[in-house]
């Protein structure tokens, strides 16, 4: 009898533990389009240069973690995750610094998400380049675009991935 309810303790206590994650995946539309990433991407660099991305879920679940690598330069990982209700990322930049963004809220099939800047760790002034918004657009389960904004001495500079699902 002991044992059972020791038991049924540690299943409340797992089943307590479980709900913020149930429920906040749901609280955000563009987290649940984000997931269906998972996978292994090709694609263009301003309809240029070739690049890979790969995305897989980490932390039992509750991030995904993207994984840029392009020819001849250094990988780039950005982390995105549900904070509460909303969505975040840390991009871990080539630049050596990191900054955090959030994205507007989605409403109803999130065909676009705009990540906006938060602040960042590790920048040297304000005036360093930096990343300062990202534009995810899903195109369709095996095409997305995303739209990379940084800023360098007061000047804004965007760069296009194109992508295809890798099969």
């Amino acid at each position: 009898m002991k044992n059972l309810r020791i038991g049924l303790v540690a299943l409340a206590a797992i089943a307590f533990c479980a709900l913020p994650t149930l429920a906040g995946s749901a609280a955000h539309p563009g987290w649940e389009k984000m997931k269906l990433l998972v996978g292994e991407w090709e694609g263009k660099y301003n309809d240029a240069s070739p690049v890979r991305v790969s995305y897989k879920l980490v932390s039992n679940g509750t991030s995904l973690m993207e994984s840029l690598q392009a020819p001849g330069e250094t990988d780039m990982v950005t982390v995105y995750h549900l904070d509460g209700e909303r969505l975040m990322m840390t991009h871990y930049c080539a630049a050596n610094n990191q900054p955090r963004m959030r994205a507007d809220s989605a409403q109803g099939e999130a065909r676009q998400l705009t990540f906006s800047f938060l602040d960042a760790t590790n920048l040297a002034s304000p005036d360093a380049e930096h990343m300062r918004k990202l534009v995810v657009t899903f195109q369709d389960p095996d095409h997305f675009k995303q739209e990379w904004t940084s800023r360098s001495k007061g000047k804004e500079d965007t760069g296009v991935f194109q992508y295809t699902r890798k099969k």
